[in-house]
């Protein structure tokens, strides 16, 4: 049974893998930069200390840290990705390495990092006791692990949820991305090896040109909604489409034609 739990993960890692690069996440990314920045600020590394981004993407939480005099390191599975962020780092005159690597099988030793950070990353590894676990693994103790990712309610839940109705389901025992943002799910995964878990729902605003703008930005752009367009057929992805618009529409908090969405995700601070 183990055996078949293994094998089935590594297919959705390798699907995922396949998701996340197509379009360029780093378009979306940037509507993130907010919430990392807020996340760095709490967790509050201090210069020199080593710090790693889990599931970086193009970077943008390791790049937040790096403007402190950080030792940092960001890893992604998605290739392309890395080499964004690579070359976000060079153009910014930042300094920072970045790895080809999984969140669920992290190539570095035990208790090598003072911070562990993850922007709306971790939260999507499909094995989600083994990403935890790595995260703990690498981290020193007496470190912290800052995370920040969706929740059930609001825009993420309701974005992620009409994407998904496109999508084939999960497969048995796979658990959503939104337990990381439960205390349930956080006790569930992280609680044995921790001195204390604080969590916090805050709020951060995306900004696009209009609600139609932001269905655009992510029709072109982002992965899961890339899989679901090559699915389905014309009247589906009209039908697609017009749910997205419809979220957006509902957390729009502007009344002059532009779109500024208001998004409610979970910022979590691990002490161990």
């Amino acid at each position: 049974m183990k055996t078949q739990k293994a094998a089935n993960l590594s297919e959705i890692t390798l699907n995922q893998k396949q998701t996340w690069g197509k379009g360029d996440f780093n378009e979306i990314a940037r509507q993130n930069i907010v919430i990392a920045e807020a996340l760095v600020s709490t967790v509050d590394p201090h210069p020199g200390q080593k710090v790693l981004d889990l599931a970086c993407g193009s970077g943008t939480a390791a790049l937040v840290a790096a403007r402190r005099y950080c030792d940092v390191t960001g890893i992604d599975y998605v290739p392309e990705l890395i080499d964004r962020a690579r070359l976000r780092s060079e153009v910014s005159g930042l300094k920072a390495e970045f790895l080809v690597a999984d969140v669920q099988d992290l190539p570095f030793p035990d208790n090598c990092f003072d911070v562990i950070l993850s922007v709306y990353g971790v939260q999507f590894a499909p094995d989600q006791e083994k990403a935890a676990s790595e995260m703990i693994r690498v981290c020193k103790p007496g470190g912290k692990i800052g995370l920040a990712g969706p929740v059930s309610e609001g825009w993420s839940g309701d974005f992620f949820s009409a994407n998904g109705k496109y999508l084939p389901p999960p497969p048995p025992g796979v658990k959503p991305p939104s337990r990381w943002g439960t205390e349930q799910g956080l006790n569930e995964l992280l609680g044995a090896s921790a001195r204390s878990i604080q969590s916090e729902r805050r709020k951060a605003l995306q900004y696009y040109l209009s609600t139609d703008h932001a269905v655009e930005v992510f029709s072109t752009w982002f992965g899961p909604t890339l899989r679901a367009l090559d699915l389905i057929d014309d009247h589906q992805k009209e039908n697609l489409l017009n749910d997205l618009k419809e979220v957006f529409e509902r957390y729009n908090r502007a009344d002059d034609g532009t779109a500024i969405v208001e998004n409610t995700y979970m910022e979590t601070i691990v002490d161990l």
